[in-house]
């Protein structure tokens, strides 16, 4: 059954009338005539089902049932006040929150500057950071706990909207003195005995690249699976083993000549990153600053080392 709900006009008119008792001065704060304030509480009492006033002449006082009233009304009328003014208070420039989420590889290498650019424009507002894996992004869009998730393209997901910032190409990197890098390219006839440093197994890069070697008939039969960016690159800086990373998450080792960047084979491994959202849902104007500086920050991305982590 539907719930009975009070006229907040007639609830105004309640109020009123009993902080001043009288009909006249209520009428006149509220610019109403003296009827219309006595037709007000002759609704709201028939909705009640009680008396609220008791009359005196030209003054009324509440009865015990409108005391009970006054009470419930003054906190609707202070939470609708207060309600008021944090719009009020989001609709200043600067102002409101922001709720993102981010793979652990996003949170390291790609929102530090963004987040230090838009502090500079919305000083204000109030920052959420929600690190996790793919799975879990799309999870807390889809629960309204997050406003923007910073991650790789969802794949079938019509209830997401999606701005791409850059793609990548995941690639082999590895220490310059390994075989591999002398050639200048993967040898198939011994990569079976290879290490490959993989970042961690419950990730949907891992999958990808577990599904890449399969296609081209090289199984993952020999790796490591960590979940550290920078410990994958020092490994393969010391020759434990072959990274398989993009090399944006590498772009000082590789400018260093530390390490060294090989196409994982003649066919590219290539991913999408941007910014998710749910589908229909109108962008605010700091969610919508949020996305153009990640795609400043991240325009170049893709030149980096023949191609542009892990997520």
């Amino acid at each position: 059954m539907k719930a009975k709900v009070f006229d907040t006009r007639q609830l105004l008119a309640f109020a009123a009338l009993a902080r001043l008792g009288s009909f006249t001065q209520a009428a006149h704060e509220l610019h109403l005539t003296q009827s219309a304030i006595s037709h007000a509480i002759k609704a709201l009492e028939e909705q009640a089902g009680c008396r609220l006033f008791e009359r005196a002449g030209r003054r009324v006082s509440l009865t015990q049932a409108g005391e009970q009233l006054l009470r419930h009304v003054e906190k609707i009328f202070s939470e609708m006040t207060s309600a008021r003014a944090g719009l009020e208070e989001l609709s200043r420039w600067g102002h409101g929150r922001l709720r993102i989420g981010a793979s652990t590889t996003a949170c390291q290498y790609i929102l530090p500057n963004v987040l230090r650019e838009f502090k500079q424009s919305f000083p204000h507002c109030a920052m959420a950071i929600e690190p996790g894996d793919h799975g879990r992004q799309v999870e807390l869009l889809l629960q309204n706990r997050i406003d923007l998730a910073l991650m790789l393209e969802p794949a079938d997901r019509k209830d997401l909207g999606f701005v791409p910032l850059f793609e990548d190409e995941m690639r082999f990197l590895l220490a310059p003195v390994h075989p591999w890098a002398r050639a200048g390219r993967m040898l198939r006839e011994n990569f079976s005995e290879q290490t490959l440093i993989l970042y961690n197994q419950t990730s949907y890069t891992f999958r990808l690249v577990k599904d890449y070697f399969r296609t081209e008939d090289l199984p993952l039969a020999n790796f490591l699976e960590l979940g550290s960016m920078e410990a994958i690159k020092e490994l393969a800086k010391v020759g434990i083993g072959i990274g398989v990373l993009a090399p944006w998450v590498a772009r000082a080792e590789l400018e260093a000549g530390a390490l060294v960047s090989l196409p994982l084979g003649k066919r590219k491994l290539r991913r999408r990153w941007g910014v998710a959202y749910v589908r229909g849902r109108r962008l605010s104007l700091g969610e919508e600053t949020f996305v153009g500086l990640c795609q400043t920050v991240t325009e170049d991305f893709t030149r980096v080392g023949g191609g542009s982590a892990a997520a």
